[in-house]
């Protein structure tokens, strides 16, 4: 350490100073121990990795005074450091082997030789997940407490002196330098050893606030719990309480102030204001920042920010109780700096009996929240829920308890969700109204946990097709979050996607696309361009894109979504997602390989990580069913189409638009095979609960469409011609008259216009469709093929010889289009 401190800070024992002079060294050899490298040097003493050579040979770590620096002051504290080693014998704590003088009369002592390096490096290059970083804290919080009964307290523990070495494949904590520490229950050396005042005995960033204070106050192993806190908050969110350059350059009287008055935030906080940074924090956990701030959030605070109060009656008592804490929330149990909730308690013990209860977890849970009228539990339904109203009361007075109310709930309404229920979606409706009705009537207090509750309910009702009761909560949550939390707010994003996702569902593919470009641009604004959250902005966009016809753009977002996801996890449910939409671009595009590979590899990971009755799984196979549809083999389709429709009847339900997406490619097959009164009757069930569900939306054409065609080939052409009239009508107002889809249904009415006698307004109408296929170069869409064809039937029809040769020298340069996956 240097003798004069630097931008007002007093001098820190614990630091480094400068190499002394060859001159002033040791000899090469001390005694039975060989000199071989300097590998350090403190504040009063050099470190030297040596070789012992009797009465055994091995590698030690040599501790000698420096030249110079032997005052009788620090000589006593030398002594003192070695004593309070002699005294310890645990696996966390460096063993001393020996001790004695030099030539020159220098004390030194001989202790094991820790090849590591310091805990938070080790934590992060290795990439540990918090758990692995909580079970080796304990191991280090172990040794602090038998230090601690041998009656040593440290006074200046902190990374670099707690070295993590490998021992039989296994990481070992050491704590090394004991060069600082206090005995406090027996005099170490026969010397006396001071502190004087005014002089910072320890590292600032680690240092308790009575340590700081440098008033007299007694130093006890208190002192050594905080420092453990600061080291925990460390391996968790890889950042300090409070930043290192900010404390160093301050003056001594505030970093002092800080230190015993600033409150630092907790570490979930503390991650979601890192900003980019939390991204390569989350990367060394094995995570991402937004499961990372989650993970923290509630044990972790608590027990992080208990060790680090200001008052040390407060902070927990003993090394020991901070492990048991620890080793609590690994176990799932309640933590003792924990609120004593009964909602909290009961989150631990289903989550450490999560078999035992599953199967009476939905049912306790609605007798909480919802009170459902079952006179045999009568008496417990009113006990559960007074204590969740007492909950809700709890939660207006304090932001902890308001989150966990919010945790609880979210928990609870996920049994709505179509993926959870399994086939219970009438009863799911049931348990979502009076949801929606508890929620907007008695947590009015708490807007906050409103909008969040709201913004989950709305994503589940969306979930069940039932897209007004969405909107309206979806818009109620966006609301209040802006009113509360203001514009800039990751919530606030959040909303914004719920909302377009819902308006996207009705139709309204404008307001959709306004919504998910300025939900986009906050998150990439607040948290970079490679956050999952942005990824899931990217996916939803895209998504969109894709659904209006702008392929490229809606392909360039998805690939960006899908590098961000596939970063954080290969074979997820959201790569999954990513993967199937860019299969339906390839498809689109006429890259039937490329969808296959695609769609191969989406049902490869649902297998994996889905029940074989998800609706996804049905999804993914309807989709590879296109793929056998449009290569010429029905055959192959018609099972798979079959098994997806199967399963979205009995998953989402009869009246779900996924269903109604089943059941039109399905109409597909059968047709394709020759039956068209087959093909009808599932055209027109399709269309039935698209008309209930989602009247104004556009893709209600190509049902009306599908359905109308097959109509025609019975040879009703009145009743076809008003589908495809209903199907122009709505593509128009919904797309515009100049959309690529509004062709489908203008082709439509022209093969009835033709088969009624009317050539002119055939051909009238057929020229207008195939203007809104035809490309800059002057060929035409895939989409164009049929309508190229019944085209030339007509020309042949009417005469018009020379015209329809052209034509069909166009339509062989097109490919047949693909059915919609």
């Amino acid at each position: 350490m240097s003798d004069h401190p630097q931008d007002g800070v007093p001098p820190v024992d614990a630091d480094a100073t400068k190499p002394q002079p060859e001159s002033q060294r040791p000899s090469r050899t001390i005694g039975p121990y060989r000199l071989l490298q300097l590998v350090g040097e403190g504040g009063m003493g050099e470190v030297w990795l040596a070789e012992q050579t009797h009465p055994v040979r091995r590698q030690v770590a040599l501790k000698v005074i420096k030249a110079g620096m032997d005052t009788a002051q620090v000589v006593t504290r030398f002594e003192a450091e070695r004593q309070a080693l002699a005294l310890m014998d645990h696996p966390a704590i460096a063993t001393v082997y020996d001790g004695g003088s030099t030539p020159e009369g220098r004390p030194y002592f001989a202790m094991e030789y820790v090849k590591g390096e310091p805990i938070t490096t080790y934590c992060d290059r290795q990439r540990l997940t918090t758990q692995a970083r909580l079970e080796l804290f304990m191991q280090v919080c172990e040794g602090v407490q038998h230090a601690h009964q041998k009656g040593i307290i440290h006074r200046d523990l902190k990374p670099s002196n707690v070295l993590v070495t490998i021992q039989d494949d296994h990481p070992v904590p050491k704590i090394i330098d004991f060069g600082v520490a206090k005995a406090t229950a027996q005099h170490l050396t026969e010397r006396t050893l001071y502190t004087e005042l005014g002089v910072m005995i320890g590292t600032p960033e680690y240092m308790s606030p009575e340590q700081a204070e440098m008033g007299g106050l007694n130093i006890d192993t208190r002192t050594d719990v905080y420092a453990l806190g600061v080291i925990l908050y460390e391996l968790l969110t890889g950042v300090l309480p409070f930043e290192r350059k900010e404390l160093r350059e301050a003056g001594f009287a505030e970093i002092q102030r800080t230190i015993r008055e600033k409150e630092p935030p907790k570490p979930s906080t503390r991650i979601t204001q890192l900003g980019p940074a939390s991204t390569e924090a989350a990367t060394n956990r094995h995570t991402e920042p937004r499961r990372l701030a989650s993970d923290l959030r509630g044990d972790l605070d608590w027990v992080t920010m208990k060790a680090l109060e200001k008052d040390r009656t407060r902070r927990y008592q003993t090394a020991n109780a901070l492990a048991a804490d620890v080793n609590r929330h690994l176990n799932h149990e309640p933590v003792l700096a924990g609120p004593p909730s009964s909602v909290y308690r009961a989150r631990k013990f289903v989550r450490r009996h999560r078999f035992g209860v599953a199967a009476a977890a939905t049912l306790v849970l609605l007798l909480v929240v919802f009170g459902v009228t079952m006179a045999v539990q009568a008496q417990r339904i009113a006990a559960e829920r007074d204590r969740a109203n007492r909950e809700a009361a709890r939660a207006n007075q304090e932001a902890e308890s308001a989150r966990q109310v919010s945790d609880f709930l979210v928990g609870l309404f996920k049994v709505s969700d179509p993926s959870e229920a399994r086939g219970n979606s009438i009863t799911a409706r049931e348990v979502l109204d009076a949801g929606a009705a508890t929620i907007g009537r008695d947590l009015k207090d708490q807007p906050l946990v409103q909008a969040r509750l709201m913004s989950t309910m709305g994503r589940v009702y969306g979930s069940l097709g039932l897209y007004d009761e969405a909107l309206a909560l979806q818009e109620s949550a966006l609301a209040i979050r802006r009113q509360r939390l203001g514009a800039q707010h990751l919530d606030v994003a959040t909303s914004l996607s719920g909302v377009a996702t819902i308006l996207w569902h009705r139709g309204e593919y404008e307001k959709a696309k306004l919504l998910y470009e300025q939900g986009l641009a906050l998150r990439e604004q607040l948290l970079g361009k490679d956050a999952p959250a942005v990824a899931d902005a990217l996916h939803d966009f895209g998504t969109l894109l894709y659904s209006q016809g702008e392929y490229d753009s809606a392909q360039q977002r998805l690939e960006r979504a899908l590098v961000i996801r596939e970063r954080f996890a290969a074979e997820s449910g959201d790569v999954a997602s990513t993967l199937n939409n860019l299969g339906a671009i390839a498809y689109k595009k006429g890259d039937y390989a490329g969808a296959r590979r695609l769609w191969a590899r989406t049902l490869s990971i649902r297998d994996k990580t889905l029940s074989p009755d998800h609706p996804l799984i049905a999804q993914t196979l309807n989709n590879l069913a296109v793929v056998h549809t449009f290569t010429n083999d029905p055959a192959g389709a018609r099972p798979l189409l079959e098994r997806a429709v199967r399963i979205q009847e009995k998953v989402l339900g009869p009246k779900h638009a996924d269903l109604a997406s089943g059941l039109m490619n399905l109409g597909d097959v059968v047709r394709a095979a020759g039956d068209d009164g087959a093909a009808r009757s599932h055209y027109a069930r399709a269309v039935a609960i698209f008309e209930e569900t989602s009247p104004g939306n556009p893709e209600l054409g190509r049902f009306l469409d599908r359905l109308a065609w097959a109509t025609l080939q019975q040879g009703d052409v009145a009743a076809a011609r008003g589908l495809f009239d209903r199907s122009l009508a709505l593509r128009e107002k919904a797309l515009g008259p100049k959309h690529h889809d509004v062709a489908e249904s203008l082709a439509g009415l022209a093969e009835c216009a033709r088969r009624q006698g009317r050539p002119v307004e055939a051909a009238t109408l057929f020229e207008r469709s195939l203007a809104l296929c035809r490309q800059s170069d002057g060929g035409y869409f895939p989409q164009a093929t049929d309508t190229l064809a019944r085209y030339v039937v007509l020309l042949r029809e009417t005469g018009q010889k020379v015209r329809a040769a052209e034509i069909e020298v166009l339509a062989a340069a097109v490919r047949k289009p693909p059915s919609q996956p």
